[in-house]
């Protein structure tokens, strides 16, 4: 599903699901948050991802700009 954003205080490591998004998770659930912007093909080329990783009480673990490969 796709949602809004509202800022919280920084920080604070609040997450919160509103609206109809709020009825598809459960408090403890682990979600996958992902942001999109446009770019022209000259700045994609460049471009490096940031992954943020959490922990308890949405606190950063670990950062990485490599996209994990899955196996099948």
């Amino acid at each position: 599903f796709s949602t809004y954003v509202i800022l919280a205080e920084a920080g604070s490591g609040t997450i919160s699901m509103n609206g109809a998004a709020a009825r598809r998770v459960q408090v403890g659930d682990h979600i996958i948050i992902a942001a999109y912007g446009q770019m022209s093909e000259k700045e994609a080329d460049s471009f490096v991802p940031k992954l943020v990783y959490l922990g308890e009480n949405n606190a950063v673990t670990r950062t990485s700009n490599m996209i994990p490969v899955q196996a099948a």
